[in-house]
């Protein structure tokens, strides 16, 4: 198993290590990890309905790191150029927030309530790491662990 570990593998689980807390929240846990990695940017991919909570991000963050918010409906590509069809409705552009990103040369990017998939797209399209702060969940108010109650209840009622 040892074999998976790159070195850069190696750095951040020393990392994480080192500046894991159990009195840190999940946004004070990424504060110290990239303070403790030494990183210098960080790229913060958010969902636009989620713009005002980027900006406090970005306030938060601006102490130690050069920061970089990037909403879902860059370039305003409409659907007909990214899955056809005739609808000019825009379409969220993962690999554009990610491109964007990387033009930054962004050390540390944060996925902030992306959608299913498009997080995915961002993921794999980022030149740097990349970490969730929270996911979309349009019925649990952002909250995807509440639903684990739900699929509790229903597979309850169907043993019944």
């Amino acid at each position: 198993m040892k074999n998976l570990y790159t070195e850069e593998f190696r750095k951040v689980m020393k990392v994480n290590f080192e500046t894991t807390s159990m009195s840190s929240n999940r946004i004070e846990e990424i504060m110290n990890f990239a303070r403790g990695i030494h990183f210098e940017r960080i790229g913060i991919a958010h969902c636009i309905t989620f713009s005002n909570e980027a900006q406090i991000l970005k306030q938060y963050f601006s102490q130690y790191f050069d920061v970089y918010t990037i909403d879902c409906k860059y370039g305003r590509i409409a659907q007909r150029d990214i899955i056809g069809g005739i609808g000019g409705r825009i379409l969220c552009n993962p690999a554009g927030q990610a491109d964007f990103l990387n033009k930054k040369n962004t050390d540390l990017n944060i996925s902030m309530g992306l959608c299913v998939g498009h997080d995915m797209i961002f993921s794999k399209m980022s030149n740097a790491l990349v970490t969730n702060l929270f996911d979309k969940d349009f019925t649990n108010n952002n909250d995807p662990a509440a639903a684990i109650a739900h699929i509790q209840k229903i597979k309850y009622h169907e043993n019944y």
